[in-house]
Formats: structure tokens, sequence, C-alpha cells
């Protein structure tokens, strides 16, 4: 019976491995992406002379939010990799730039990125508010105040559990 549940536990930790498939398909999905991206930039660095100040600026928070979804794909992989498969060794890569992430303190990063790009979502529909209805302006207004008190209950929930460790 013992060897029986050895082999289950070892097989059950073996299987944390299957996870490095969905990092490297986030990895591969942030290539696409970074072509996505460039080809933004192109389209902008194109329209550069044509474009009025409202319309750079929605421009530019489009780059933006490029680089906060590329931001938040990398830590999502990084910080999931080290808390659910294995540590990076420290001689071999330099990550420290990222900070030790817990479960708990990469929710509250993945939230705050959420909030920091559905933020900048809602200042891009505020600028073009005639093109939206007032229903869908509110909808949009209710769900990003959705999404900030949800990070906030997350950084208050943690803040607690740390404090009962």
């Amino acid at each position: 019976m013992k060897s029986l549940e050895l082999f289950l536990e070892r097989t059950i930790l073996a299987s944390r491995w299957l996870l490095v498939v969905f990092y490297i398909g986030l990895g591969v999905a942030l290539a696409v992406y970074a072509v996505s991206f460039v080809s933004k930039l192109a389209k902008v660095a194109s329209n550069v002379f044509l474009l009025d100040d409202a319309n750079m600026i929605l421009a530019m928070l489009a780059l933006i939010d490029s680089a906060l979804v590329a931001s938040l794909i990398v830590m999502v992989m990084i910080a999931s990799y080290e808390n659910f498969v294995s540590r990076f060794d420290e001689g071999e890569s330099d990550i420290s730039w990222l900070g030790k992430l817990n479960a708990g303190s990469l929710k509250i990063k993945v939230a705050s990125s959420i909030v920091a790009i559905s933020s900048i979502h809602l200042l891009q529909v505020f600028m073009n508010a005639q093109q939206y209805d007032n229903g869908k302006l509110m909808w949009l207004t209710i769900i990003h105040l959705v999404f900030v008190v949800s990070a906030l209950l997350l950084g208050y929930l943690e803040n607690m559990m740390s404090k009962a460790k």
C-alpha cells in the first residue's frame, strides 16, 4: 500500500511539468502579440503627421495597453513557472528584477495590471464617448469599478493573510 501511495505522490508531483506546455504557449502568444504591436507602431508612425492630438493620444494609449498586456504575460509565465514547476537557477538567469512573487502577490500584480489595462481602455472609450451610447458607457465604467474593487479586496486579503503568518 505504501508503494502505491509513493507512486501516486510522484505522479502528481511530476504532473506539474505539464504546466510548461502552457508557459511555452504563452511565450508563443507573446511573440505573436509582439508582431501585432510592431504592426500598430508602424501604422502610427506612418500616420504621425496626419493624426490630430486626440487621435495620437488614443494611438499611444493603445501602444501602452499592448505593453501592459505583454508585461502581464511575462510576469505570469516567470512567476508561475517559479511557483508551480521549478526554481530558476540563480547562476544561469538573473530574474531578481522581477522580485520573488508567491501565488498571493502574483494574484495582486495580475489584478493591478488588469485594472491598469481596464483604465487605459476606459480612457480610450471616454475620449471617443460620442461613439458610444450612455448604457454602454455605464456598463464599461461598472466593469472597471468591479476590477478596481476586486484588486483592492485581493490586496486586503493578502495583507490579512501575511499578518496572520
